[in-house]
């Protein structure tokens, strides 16, 4: 057991930037930003609901109407702390984008402001 983390640490499903570029376009998914507010406002994938990390709670997710939730930060480390939170709280929310909003960009993908 690594100090910390039992063995019965969720696995965190990973997403590549342009496969969920391609569900977001298929209305397949719907992204949770962490990012605080102010980060969120300065770029984020087009169609994000932006719940930053220090206030969230897995609770008040939003109604995904049948889409995959995704969760995205800048690099990956806090989607996957708010996904911990996830896995604490029985939600069936388990994937991230990899790579968070940096790979988005890196890959070129649109970006709302």
């Amino acid at each position: 057991m690594v100090f910390g983390f039992s063995k019965t640490r969720p696995q965190h499903r990973e997403i590549a930037a342009t496969d969920l570029a391609a569900m977001v376009k298929a209305n397949q998914a719907l992204v949770i930003d962490v990012r605080e507010v102010d980060e969120f406002a300065a770029g984020h994938i087009p169609g994000a609901v932006n719940m930053p990390l220090s206030t969230f709670q897995p609770s008040r997710l939003p109604d995904a109407g049948g889409r995959t939730v995704v969760l995205n930060c800048l690099g990956g480390k806090r989607s996957g702390m708010a996904l911990d939170k996830c896995h604490a709280a029985q939600a069936a929310v388990d994937a991230h984008l990899a790579g968070g909003f940096n790979a988005w960009q890196a890959a070129g993908l649109p970006v709302a402001r």
